[in-house]
């Protein structure tokens, strides 16, 4: 079975008289079906073909990597200064606004194992700071020495962040472009003479 390079059907013809019409048009015969029977071949450009397949490729593995899943480790002991956790918090807000998932990861040393109700409250707190743009997907799961969290992105809220910031963002590039535009000059009256009384 043939299909021509305008994408009409030929129908069933020997090899070597495809093989014939390709070269007529400065193109190739490719198989495309092998398994069928007869096998279905087409007659096209094979590199403009590889080409647009390993372009769409990479467009679905671009997509696919929206759903990435990013780690973020709380330090190697619970006793992590207040700032370091902010700054991780952070990192965790801006890969959820990018639509990626996070896994908070809380690790404890020594005689930390005996108090692990200081890392699930720190996760819960956290959980908190991050319910604007997030939801929790698996709760707090200890697994040896290290306790983790998955928070996934919520998507209507994180969509209602960026409108806003969008709305806040065009507000302040008007009220920029008012405030450089030069004020309209308004001419003076000219000023009369004082009367001067006679005497």
């Amino acid at each position: 079975m043939l299909i021509d390079h305008t994408g009409r059907q030929v129908g069933e013809i020997e090899t070597r008289e495809a093989q014939q019409m390709a070269d007529e048009a400065g193109l190739d015969l490719v198989e495309i079906q092998p398994n069928v029977r007869p096998p279905l071949c087409k007659i096209m450009d094979y590199g403009k073909y590889k080409y647009d397949q390993g372009k769409k490729e990479r467009s679905q593995k671009a997509a696919g990597k929206g759903n990435e899943m990013k780690e973020v480790r709380l330090g190697r002991s619970i006793k992590i200064d207040p700032h370091d956790v902010g700054i991780r918090v952070n990192k965790a807000r801006g890969f959820l606004m990018d639509g990626h998932k996070v896994l908070l990861v809380q690790q404890f040393r020594g005689r930390e194992m005996a108090h692990r109700e200081l890392g699930v409250n720190r996760l819960r707190e956290i959980c908190k700071v991050l319910e604007d743009v997030a939801k929790v997907e698996v709760a707090p799961k200890t697994m040896g020495r290290r306790m983790s969290l998955i928070l996934a992105p919520d998507k209507q809220k994180i969509e209602g962040i960026k409108r806003k910031i969008a709305r806040d963002k065009a507000r302040a590039e008007r009220e920029a472009a008012q405030e450089a535009e030069p004020a309209p000059v308004q001419e003076a009256a000219p000023a009369e003479a004082p009367a001067v009384e006679e005497s």
